[in-house]
């Protein structure tokens, strides 16, 4: 059996289906936060889900759906068209921090690759971050 190190985090998971639950679990909170709704059309928020997952596919080690449908991912340039500050950022981290919590109090996350996921959700959260105050 490879390290942890050794082996990308998508194959140490129940793969697309874990960051499937993942995103379902952030999003369930999203869609109620008076703070993150508004910057996601609800016509769209399937596709939301969907854009999402993939890429934390893709990032984790998994297949390159994303990359294959959506090109580079070039987050900073996908989210300027929001504005996205402190608040946001930070509501942002609650709902994934959140939905990170409920992976591994389910045990389909250990505790290294939450710290993992929770780190990446931090840089990822605050490089998003385009308006001051």
């Amino acid at each position: 059996m490879a390290a942890p190190d050794d082996q990308p985090l998508f194959d140490r998971v129940d793969g697309v289906e874990f960051f499937a639950r993942l995103v379902e679990r952030f999003y369930a909170g999203v869609v109620e936060d008076p703070v993150l709704a508004p910057l996601y059309p609800p016509d769209d928020i399937e596709g939301a889900r969907a854009r999402l997952t993939w890429f934390l596919v893709q990032y984790w080690g998994g297949p390159t759906t994303y990359s294959d449908h959506r090109g580079h991912p070039r987050l900073r340039m996908r989210h300027a068209p929001f504005a996205i500050g402190e608040a946001e950022r930070d509501a942002w981290l609650r709902h994934m921090g959140a939905a990170v919590d409920e992976a591994a109090a389910a045990g389909e996350v250990g505790p290294d690759d939450r710290d993992r996921l929770m780190a990446y959700f931090e840089m990822a959260a605050g490089h998003m971050v385009n308006v001051a105050g």
